[in-house]
């Protein structure tokens, strides 16, 4: 359906008409050092650029090194990571901080900001959360910016009740002002009863290498019937074997136009 965000350019580089959005987050450095298998990101991004992807998640620092890179692949969009949270291990004594501005996403040229909502964490961090989304919200709005918006629990077994409890925080990221909510895949049905309920784009997160490559795509295919408008998946594809991730972009790519349907 047509709304606010069909005209607006950064929105359309992340979304594209065709097909649903297929990113590969590089950007894990930032809260948990040297991930296996992306010791070196921008080496992993040079694998991907020439796949039939959409984008790139990434942080300040691979956008610097990248430049040259992306700009002989102009398509490719850039979702920038401007906050991070630390240690993941312990968030009751965790705390989130900002890493980068709106600011610095517009100087950089990146089409979308995305940002963390942990929400097992103290009242305290939940209240200095909502203060810094809304003031990113505030500034993005000056720039067109899109904010996506990422409800997580953190290191805790993914039960049917956090799936649960998820959602609701993707409620409070929506009255916050996302753009985008970006959740790990809850599940068909919730996928379904997510896009409904927000009408905003819903991008599913992939999160850590579980199972096989079937079942990874499997998911996928699900989530994207569904109704959501991309997928984020890094470590269930970077982490295996060069042919074997090549082979599954492949077929999520052909997921992402066969199954799509544009919901905004």
């Amino acid at each position: 359906m047509a709304n606010r965000y069909s005209t607006n350019y950064r929105m359309n580089r992340v979304f594209r008409e065709d097909r649903a959005a297929l990113v590969v987050p590089i950007d894990h450095g930032l809260v948990w050092g040297r991930v296996p298998a992306l010791e070196t990101p921008v080496t992993v991004m040079r694998r991907f650029i020439a796949e039939d992807i959409t984008g790139f998640m990434v942080s300040t620092g691979i956008v610097k090194q990248s430049e040259v890179d992306l700009a002989k692949a102009p398509a490719l969009a850039r979702i920038l990571a401007i906050d991070a949270f630390w240690p993941t291990s312990a968030p009751s004594t965790g705390t989130g901080a900002m890493v980068a501005s709106v600011e610095d996403a517009v100087r950089l040229g990146v089409d979308c900001v995305k940002m963390l909502m942990p929400w097992n964490v103290t009242d305290a961090e939940k209240v200095l959360y909502c203060k810094r989304i809304g003031q990113v919200v505030s500034e993005a709005s000056k720039w067109h910016m899109p904010v996506m918006m990422e409800p997580v629990f953190l290191n805790v077994p993914r039960s049917p009740e956090i799936i649960e409890a998820e959602l609701e925080v993707a409620r409070v990221c929506y009255d916050l002002g996302a753009d985008i909510i970006k959740i790990t895949f809850p599940g068909a049905d919730a996928t379904a009863k997510l896009c409904a309920e927000l009408d905003i784009p819903i991008v599913v997160a992939g999160g850590p290498k579980t199972g096989d490559a079937k079942s990874t795509v499997r998911d996928i295919s699900d989530c994207i019937q569904a109704g959501a408008q991309g997928v984020v998946v890094g470590r269930k594809i970077w982490q295996r074997p060069a042919e074997e991730a090549s082979d599954m972009i492949k077929e999520i790519a052909a997921i992402t136009r066969k199954n799509y349907r544009r919901r905004w």
